[in-house]
């Protein structure tokens, strides 16, 4: 009798992660991508004064497709167990981190709203999902079955 295979709880909390990511990424850019100017997010373009931008099209274009796009592209493969999935998962939380580094080192750490807080802490979880004997064997083989959750 074939049982079906049983994917971990963590396995699921990586797909929420990356499905959030992938809906925040594409908001957040294509709102930047529209209006460059950030008015539509409330982000003045004071921000941005000493930074290489003028505007926010650019840090936009690049949120929609780093942190929008690919993660949605990595959550699809995540389910689907794509050979490229965990790979994936592993480079969407460190460019996550990376963003926020940069934003940080960039513009400075904001309290209020702590989305800067979330966000780091969210590539974070990311990463330490990613590295679970679970998670990564869910991610890179169809043939495993699981019986309990973790």
């Amino acid at each position: 009798m074939n049982t079906p295979d049983k994917r971990p709880i963590s396995f699921y909390g990586l797909l929420t992660l990356l499905f959030f990511q992938a809906a925040s990424g594409l908001y957040g850019g294509a709102a930047l991508i529209w209006d460059p100017t950030g008015d539509v997010l409330a982000l003045p373009t004071t921000l941005l004064e000493g930074t290489p931008f003028h505007n926010f099209l650019i840090p936009g274009i690049i949120l929609f497709t780093f942190l929008g796009v690919l993660p949605l592209i990595v959550f699809f493969g995540s389910w689907q167990r794509k050979p490229w999935a965990w790979l994936g998962a592993v480079l969407i939380s460190i460019a996550l981190i990376i963003w926020i580094g940069v934003q940080i080192a960039m513009i400075g750490y904001a309290s209020e709203p702590p989305l800067q807080l979330i966000y780091g802490l969210m590539g974070i979880l990311l990463l330490i999902l990613t590295q679970l004997p679970r998670v990564r064997a869910s991610l890179q083989s169809k043939s495993k079955h699981y019986e309990t959750n973790s």
